[in-house]
């Protein structure tokens, strides 16, 4: 290890500048995913307390909403946990890629264990973003018939 010389770390420098880059990425990704998650809680707490409040005939509506409310903040939770997991995955691979170069241990497939886990995890996690997505799109065509009720 003394004989090691920066020229000789320079290109493994270069190669963790990848799994860096991705960790900022996905800290973007869990910033939005848990201003989410916030906002699925403020509104549930919301309709739940609106709720209690009213009739037992116009409480279903708001009940369904609930439930979406609490099916989409599940699914935010394993998002962030996905998006948590590539990230610590990512962090490992540059850990990996330092000590192999520093110890001059080859593991192959430790690294590639680690970049497969890392992309999966981001992949299940922006699958699940999306469904979210979706999610919410339901308890606004819910919310936005109860008000059309409420009107007509």
């Amino acid at each position: 290890m003394a004989g090691f010389s920066v020229a000789e770390l320079i290109p493994v420098l270069q190669t963790a500048i990848g799994p860096v880059i991705l960790i900022s990425g996905v800290g973007l990704l869990l910033l939005t995913m848990t201003n989410r998650l916030g906002r699925a809680i403020d509104r549930a707490r919301l309709l739940d307390a609106q709720v209690a409040d009213l009739p037992i005939q116009q409480r279903e509506p708001k009940t369904a909403q609930l439930l979406i409310l609490w099916r989409r903040a599940r699914i935010i939770q394993i998002a962030i946990t996905l998006s948590s997991t590539s990230a610590l995955c990512a962090a490992l691979l540059i850990v990996v890629l330092f000590l192999t170069a520093l110890l001059q241990l080859e593991n192959p497939w430790l690294i590639s264990v680690l970049f497969i886990l890392c992309i999966i995890s981001l992949i299940g996690s922006l699958l699940l973003f999306i469904h979210d997505i979706n999610q919410s799109l339901e308890a606004l065509k819910l919310e936005l018939e109860d008000t059309k009720r409420e009107r007509g």
